[in-house]
């Protein structure tokens, strides 16, 4: 079998056999992009949607969009970069709407300002790293107390990471993003860890260049295929819905318990 068939194979997979009926999933920086292409595909698998970010009147619509389709979801305003008393709180919000939830799947972040390591302010290395890293793992931590506090139910930690954390996907004035994706990896495979033996599973996505709110103005560079061959092996631009979703069903189905 072909790298191309077994990738077919494995989306056939997850789309047709992975069912997630009123399985409980927050879903951060779901306002746009990755975070809402996942939103509505669990949402097709039966999934009921909490979904959260700063911008509401997103959060509304996208939620309205999935409620018309008879499944559940719920807006939550939450800002991952705020303390953790505020995000604690947010959690727990979340968690009584529909009184658990079974999964997580940290997407929110943001690229930041696009500046070589040198001329890099302090402020915008913290702006980065209090919502890619600080955010995912206070996030995380609290959702995680309470699936241990639920007994034995478990649960599945997914943190959307990044290529830019990985070798092959550095490039120039991405300082603070790679290196925020990279602490994201990290954190997951200690969390892993820990929280496995509580049957809490904790992995990560690295995707690589999405065409998403984030990197809509990457998409129209020239340059840009010369960074796909370098850095996708199957040479082929992928498209959240199946490349990333697929995934994310996976990693939440019980199949994936070894992990």
């Amino acid at each position: 079998m072909s790298n191309l068939q077994t990738v077919r194979y494995f989306i056939f997979f997850c789309i047709t056999l992975c069912s997630l009926k009123d399985i409980v999933v927050l879903v951060t920086g779901a306002s746009s992009g990755i975070g809402r292409e996942i939103c509505l595909d669990l949402a097709k698998a039966g999934c009921k949607i909490i979904a959260a970010a700063r911008r509401v009147d997103r959060l509304k619509s996208l939620c309205s969009e999935i409620n018309t389709t008879g499944v559940q979801s719920a807006a939550l305003e939450l800002d991952v970069s705020s303390d953790a008393a505020t995000i604690q709180k947010a959690v727990k919000e979340a968690w009584e709407v529909f009184g658990k939830i079974d999964a997580l799947v940290n997407n929110a972040g943001i690229r930041g300002t696009v500046k070589s390591s040198l001329d890099l302010s302090e402020k915008e290395w913290d702006k980065v790293f209090k919502t890619n890293l600080t955010g995912a793992w206070l996030v995380s931590k609290y959702v995680c107390i309470l699936m241990l506090d639920a007994k034995d139910r478990g649960g599945s930690v997914i943190n959307i990471s990044s290529i830019s954390g990985l070798h092959r996907g550095v490039v120039p004035g991405g300082i603070a993003y790679a290196t925020s994706k990279g602490g994201v990896d990290t954190m997951t495979r200690v969390m892993a860890i820990e929280l496995g033996v509580y049957n809490i599973r904790v992995n990560s996505i690295a995707p690589g260049l999405l065409e998403s709110e984030m990197t809509q103005g990457l998409m129209k560079k020239k340059w840009l295929k010369n960074v796909t061959e370098r850095t996708i092996p199957l040479k082929v631009q992928q498209t959240v819905d199946p490349g990333i979703t697929s995934l994310v069903r996976y990693l939440i189905h019980d199949s994936s318990k070894y992990v």
